[in-house]
């Protein structure tokens, strides 16, 4: 189905968000607190056995609030919110675990944390490690390379600063419903390519290739006011799967819809950037967000080094989701 016209809800541009008032959402220390008690009270549980039971029917007051306010924004408005001050003090499990809680409790009842990699792991650490951003099986976020503007795997996507960059390193997000209705009202050539399929290529180290075929957009519901879309797009794996000899061919008008889809978002009109500080967490709506990260250099003293941890969760109940995408990466059996 190739929609004429598109639910705006999320649809914004820069000027729409430029009052950052609007998308950032201080913690206060009752809030801090609740987390912290939540996750020694779960201290004996690892992440991935974790579920919407322990922390839903479990959560105060105050964190309850704060839960339906983001889930609110992520759903029914521009979609994006930062958080600041959350607690970065103490053990590093600990912190861990408060983050997993705030996750879990805005996944709602049916959600969950969704695995990142084959591995399985329910949170990833953000930091360059050295890996080549130009080899096939590399996922960018392991090095210090700019990811042009992209989404993740799952309903939300949430990414906690616990050190910064010592230059660069800027978060940039742009309304992907914006990016879509721009294409859908000056490209009408192109505009129907978003909703064929594409081939893709998805790698990690130790793993053979996979290419698998998906649209960029797809429709997930509809309102009185257009369709509801799901956009997902990851340049880089669209343009290396045609490294893959058995992968379909990308046609010239995929080419030029990949090229157009990146140019709009990098149009300063179409996005808003943001500097992360320690203790900052920013949380997306996965289906209508595009993000980018600026390349970065880091301190030289490996303890001031660029340090984020990622959280995909599972919030069925946000609107506008992919099923097929829900779940994040299947986890490979050894």
């Amino acid at each position: 189905m190739i929609p004429d016209r598109l639910d705006p809800t999320k649809l914004w541009h820069r000027d729409d968000v430029s009052d950052s008032t609007s998308w950032e959402v201080p913690l206060d220390e009752a809030v801090n607190a609740e987390l912290r008690a939540h996750a020694r009270r779960l201290e004996r549980r690892t992440l991935a056995s974790l579920t919407p039971a322990d922390v839903v029917d479990a959560v105060g007051p105050e964190l309850t609030k704060l839960g339906a306010r983001i889930r609110s924004t992520l759903r029914d408005d521009h979609g994006f919110v930062l958080l600041r001050g959350f607690d970065t003090r103490g053990p590093a499990d600990e912190i861990e675990r408060a983050y997993a809680v705030l996750g879990l409790a805005l996944g709602g009842r049916s959600g969950g944390l969704a695995p990142q990699n084959v591995r399985g792991e329910r949170l990833t650490h953000v930091r360059d490690t050295g890996a080549d951003p130009n080899a096939l099986e590399t996922r960018l976020y392991t090095t210090r390379a700019a990811q042009d503007f992209h989404t993740d795997g799952a309903d939300v996507i949430g990414l906690l600063c616990l050190r910064c960059a010592r230059t660069g390193g800027e978060s940039l997000l742009a309304s992907s419903v914006a990016i879509v209705d721009a294409i859908r009202r000056t490209r009408a050539d192109l505009y129907p390519v978003l909703f064929a399929s594409f081939p893709w290529h998805y790698q990690e180290p130790g793993q053979p290739p996979r290419v698998f075929l998906r649209p960029i957009c797809t429709v997930v519901g509809s309102s009185a006011r257009g369709a509801k879309l799901h956009t997902f797009f990851i340049p880089w794996y669209l343009r290396r799967s045609q490294e893959i000899p058995e992968a379909p061919r990308l046609s010239p008008e995929q080419v030029e819809v990949i090229a157009l889809v990146e140019s709009l978002a990098n149009d300063p009109r179409f996005h808003v950037t943001m500097r992360f500080e320690p203790g900052d967490v920013q949380w997306l709506a996965n289906a209508s967000i595009l993000h980018k990260r600026e390349a970065y250099e880091d301190d030289p003293d490996p303890a001031r080094k660029r340090h984020l941890l990622r959280l995909w969760v599972s919030a069925p109940d946000l609107d506008a989701s992919d099923p097929t995408l829900r779940d994040g990466v299947p986890e490979v059996v050894r």
